[in-house]
């Protein structure tokens, strides 16, 4: 699929619906464990609905959300809302793609559903969290490429994701993957605290 081909829209309904069936998305694809050339350890990813997810789990990602952003979102106006943050992360829909360490620990997860978006076909990442002891060790963008390699095998158009506008450090490791600013995300009259990030998955 090339960007001068168009693809119908009842195309992309099959397309988003071929991937709601598919209990586990990563089963065709090549490669789902990670040695990090930073520091050795090897990682094994795993992706679940959120209803094959243990509650242990979902307990741990919620923390991780915490930990992370939280501090981000104190700064704005909306401040954190942790019961809004559980009841996102608690959705139906949401699919998790986990990150475990030889210990079989989870150390990082994504948080998506296949959807239509403005009339594209897409993989919305809704949440990218790692922790701490294992960032910077290129853990995140192998998992990002994951979802890429996910997108393009179920035909969707893009990837797209929404980051806080004073989350600089997130902001600058999506565009290092050559994520940009989506035609969606709000222009500046609009003054909002987050903008949307996206990538074409059509080669």
């Amino acid at each position: 699929m090339t960007n001068g081909e168009e693809i119908s829209a009842s195309a992309k309904q099959k397309h988003i619906e071929a991937a709601a069936r598919a209990k586990n998305p990563l089963e065709n694809l090549p490669y789902r464990n990670y040695k990090s050339a930073a520091c050795g350890q090897e990682f094994e990813l795993y992706c679940r609905a959120k209803n094959d997810l243990d509650a242990k789990t979902l307990k741990w990602a919620f923390k991780l959300a915490e930990i992370n952003v939280a501090p981000f979102y104190k700064q704005l106006k909306m401040g954190w809302q942790p019961k809004i943050k559980q009841a996102e992360l608690n959705k139906n829909w949401a699919r998790y793609l986990v990150a475990q360490n030889a210990e079989k620990q989870p150390v990082a997860y994504a948080m998506f559903r296949f959807d239509i978006d403005d009339g594209d076909s897409v993989l919305y990442c809704y949440e990218m969290q790692v922790s701490a002891p294992c960032q910077r060790k290129g853990l995140g963008k192998f998992m990002m490429q994951t979802l890429e390699a996910c997108a393009r095998h179920f035909q969707m158009e893009k990837i797209m994701l929404t980051v806080l506008k004073n989350n600089e450090n997130s902001i600058t490791f999506f565009n290092a993957l050559g994520y940009i600013k989506d035609e969606t995300s709000p222009d500046v009259l609009a003054q909002a605290d987050y903008q949307i990030l996206s990538k074409s998955t059509l080669v």
